[in-house]
């Protein structure tokens, strides 16, 4: 299989971390791109909203706008960069959005955490599955799935 293009959700987690040091590595040993996408989770934007009263279309533009300072900083930190060429930051249900993402950017290859920032044990997922799960179902490419406790030495 010949990978050139690797999408990689990321959540600032440990879990997301983890998915990007496995990519990174990925990436050097096929020679191909790596490229991080963040999803603000509509549902959660929507609460934000009502809670602060504010339109839900300021609330994600605030959200959007704090997410691509994180992408700055933390790229300036991340240690291996060369491959990472691009960041996305889009709005919608997560499961959705990396789909969309990944077909768009025709990716070959897309690796993911277990789970992120939410943790374990969620009752959607009980019930609807994981966003991984449901990732998988939506793409013809393969995915992979990194554990939030993936010894960093066997990356």
């Amino acid at each position: 299989m010949d990978i050139s293009m690797i999408l990689v959700p990321i959540d600032f987690s440990d879990c997301a971390l983890n998915s990007l040091r496995y990519a990174t590595m990925t990436a050097e040993k096929n020679d191909a791109s790596v490229v991080l996408l963040h999803v603000i989770d509509s549902k959660e934007a929507k609460r934000i909203a009502e809670y602060t009263k504010e339109p839900l279309h300021k609330v994600t533009d605030r959200l959007k706008n704090q997410t691509m300072q994180m992408f700055r900083r933390f790229l300036k930190e991340w240690k291996d960069n060369s491959r990472i060429t691009e960041t996305f930051v889009s709005s919608g249900p997560p499961f959705q959005e990396i789909a969309i993402k990944a077909r768009e950017i025709d990716a070959d290859l897309v690796i993911m955490g277990g789970y992120g920032s939410r943790g374990k044990g969620q009752i959607d997922e009980i019930f609807f599955g994981s966003t991984v799960e449901k990732v998988i179902r939506l793409l013809p490419c393969p995915v992979l799935c990194v554990p939030v406790d993936w010894p960093e030495e066997d990356i």
